[in-house]
């Protein structure tokens, strides 16, 4: 395709007008207004409202900052430099929902400015390096109004802008219909496993009496023992001394940061370490089914799944991530991961680093957790069964990958004018 001239450009503050947050604290959280936070900003173009916080507004939200359809979000400060300036696209809304102090929200005035247009404009490698040079260099801390009032955009006719946003929304929505496969895989491989493990409602339970144990009345031929007995491998990686410094390719390195559920990965803060590094390891490199802890910081206890080649088929992890690998006899991987996810398992976990001054947890924490473990044929029947569920959850999440690839090689090329967004749409009808 032949290149196209440059988009004549305009300055955003006079296209839009821009709104700080709300300051709210912990004791705000309950029912209420949902509001988008800075954890809220993943690989999405816009938040997913089912998962947001909600705030008690009395006192801290007025009607000016209720968030409106075609307004977008941006990260105004945040400890991780990388989320500086990073945004979402507020569409779909069926409830209030307002915004934290540590976010600024764009409403556009200008009726020539498409919003869906601008929040891809917004995602695009030039703009977000903008924000960092209107900010001071790589050293930004903070991002205001005035620095985004100041920031030059492309301005192509409203048509075209409607036309390209039109192009790749298209894969945006299919990234949200994945997503929402991927949520109620989740729903009900989470519902089986309280079903079984929880409840106790396996098939044949009826005709298995309950003992006594240290965990309460169980099914008999159940254990009661600690974690510890059915794990063959419990061990934590390490990245250079120094740190992984501005590498942007070589061997991935999963961190804390990332480990947030099966199938979520956000790959935009992707880590790396050196081939020769990671030939150098000799723990810490993820094989295909480990299941990871977030073992020290503000979340201990989460943890992912990483497994059919998701998030990759080659990668490592650091320090502050615990890999974990059953035997797969009384325990298997899809149900050591499900009981991960319970919230008295989570609670567990935290409870063992209580008195601690700093948050974590060590191996001797984990080894120790109670489980209560099937007999080997219910277990072996248990993963037959959950299986296609976590299997459709990795599938789904790799299609997205794959969707959010294709979407970020052509996002700066339509944006900058280099594709004809007709041509492209008349190839690909």
């Amino acid at each position: 395709m032949a290149a196209r001239a440059k988009w004549p450009t305009k300055l955003l503050g006079d296209l839009a007008e821009f709104r700080n947050g709300v300051n709210y604290d912990k004791r705000s959280f309950g029912q209420g207004i949902k509001v988008v936070g800075v954890k809220d900003f993943q690989n999405y173009t816009k938040p997913l409202y089912a998962e947001l916080e909600q705030i008690n507004p009395e006192g801290i939200v007025t009607e000016r900052n209720v968030l409106q359809k075609g307004d977008i979000v941006f990260v105004r400060s945040n400890g991780n430099r990388e989320l500086i300036g990073r945004s979402l696209y507020i569409d779909d809304l069926q409830e209030q929902v307002t915004h934290s102090a540590f976010t600024i929200r764009l409403r556009f005035t200008s009726p020539e400015a498409v919003s869906r247009f601008y929040a891809y404009v917004f995602r695009t490698p030039i703009i977000r390096k903008g924000l960092t040079a209107y900010g001071g260099g790589t050293n930004i801390s903070n991002l205001n109004q005035d620095i985004l009032s100041r920031l030059e955009v492309p301005f192509p006719k409203p048509t075209e802008q409607r036309a390209i946003a039109g192009v790749l929304s298209a894969y945006d929505d299919l990234i949200e219909n994945n997503t929402r496969r991927i949520q109620l895989l989740e729903r009900m491989a989470q519902a089986l496993y309280r079903e079984w493990f929880v409840h106790f409602r396996f098939p044949g339970h009826a005709q298995v009496k309950r003992v006594a144990s240290p965990l309460g009345p169980i099914p008999q031929g159940w254990e009661a023992g600690k974690l510890g007995h059915h794990l063959i491998a419990l061990e934590t990686g390490k990245r250079p001394k120094g740190g992984v410094g501005d590498l942007t390719n070589g061997v991935p390195s999963i961190g804390a940061e990332n480990i947030k559920g099966i199938g979520r990965h956000d790959f935009a803060s992707e880590k790396y370490v050196s081939r020769k590094f990671f030939e150098e390891m000799h723990k810490g490199v993820v094989q295909d089914r480990d299941v990871a802890i977030y073992k020290d910081g503000a979340y201990i206890g989460r943890s992912s799944y990483l497994r059919d080649g998701f998030p990759h088929h080659e990668c490592c992890v650091n320090e502050h991530v615990f890999l974990l690998r059953s035997s797969g006899h009384r325990l298997t991987q899809n149900t050591l991961y499900l009981w991960l996810q319970e919230p008295d398992t989570v609670q567990a976990i935290r409870g063992t680093n209580a008195n601690a001054a700093q948050p974590g947890i060590n191996q001797q924490s984990i080894n120790g957790l109670g489980l209560l473990a099937p007999p080997a044929e219910i277990a072996a029947e248990f993963d037959l069964v959950v299986e296609p569920l976590l299997a459709g959850i990795v599938n789904s999440a790799t299609r997205n990958k794959v969707l959010r690839r294709t979407r970020d090689l052509l996002l700066p090329k339509l944006i900058s004018g280099v594709l004809d967004v007709s041509k492209l749409a008349s190839e690909t009808a």
